[in-house]
């Protein structure tokens, strides 16, 4: 909540989001019960929802909201693949999938992941071997419409091969941690036709609307946050391993 704001343009007790924008960078605040940030990253909403629900929300919002609406110009109705669906922004990226209509193939690396993807807005979980695109045409003869790629380049060439000429792929994250393709030869990367595009937002790219809009879905039961875990600051060590160790099943929530 807002304690003081100079500008005089919100008052103190609004509800208000941050994120990105050199937080825990370029300026103190990662970790923090109290920051000072720039006027223009912060967005404000009113919510009911508790606040390990609140937290979960901005960042993959924006950049799976961003990923469909920039990346993809996605239109309603249509197949959605998302490569890194147990992720949290691929939780998001099902959830937002879902409520416009599109059908939804998500994957993941272990078995174990399914039931996770289909609670989530996922209609069919594909496995991810490395090898996918036969699959995903299988069940989707010609290819599906738009793809977010989540895991990185290492797959990026299958998920490509995944996608229907006119289709789009928008690169928008790298879980792998492999972040540049040697030697890329576009003419051998892409299938005709195929688009790729990427996807990379700040707190300025998520509106106040969406983010209210979305909330508000949250509370009406329309949507749901794929909360996986929540940490006290006193566990911030554990809450970094967990992550890094991907076993936290959504997103992960510290509360000061």
């Amino acid at each position: 909540m807002v304690d003081q704001d100079p500008s005089g343009r919100l008052a103190a007790g609004t509800q208000v989001a941050t994120m990105m924008g050199g937080m825990g960078r370029e300026f103190d605040g990662g970790y923090a019960e109290l920051v000072t940030v720039p006027a223009a990253q912060v967005i404000p909403f009113r919510s009911d929802l508790p606040w390990e629900v609140l937290g979960a929300v901005p960042e993959m919002l924006q950049t799976a909201a961003g990923s469909l609406r920039v990346g993809l110009e996605a239109r309603d109705g249509q197949t959605l693949l998302i490569r890194g669906g147990t992720s949290s922004v691929g939780l998001a990226l099902a959830v937002l999938g879902r409520a416009r209509g599109m059908t939804v193939i998500s994957t993941t690396r272990s078995e174990s992941g399914r039931a996770l993807l289909l609670a989530g807005g996922a209609d069919q979980v594909v496995i991810d071997d490395g090898d996918i695109a036969p699959v995903v045409r299988n069940l989707v003869p010609g290819g599906v419409d738009g793809a977010v790629e989540l895991v990185g380049t290492n797959v990026l060439r299958d998920t490509l091969r995944a996608v229907r000429p006119g289709g789009v792929v928008c690169f928008t994250g790298m879980l792998s941690d492999q972040w540049t393709v040697p030697e890329f030869y576009p003419m051998d990367w892409l299938p005709n036709g195929v688009r790729l595009t990427a996807y990379s937002g700040e707190s300025t790219d998520l509106a106040p609307a969406t983010l209210q809009g979305f909330l508000d879905d949250v509370a009406a039961g329309r949507a749901a946050v794929p909360v996986g875990r929540v940490y006290r600051l006193d566990d911030i060590v554990q809450a970094h391993r967990d992550m890094e160790a991907g076993t936290i099943g959504g997103k992960g929530v510290v509360l000061t």
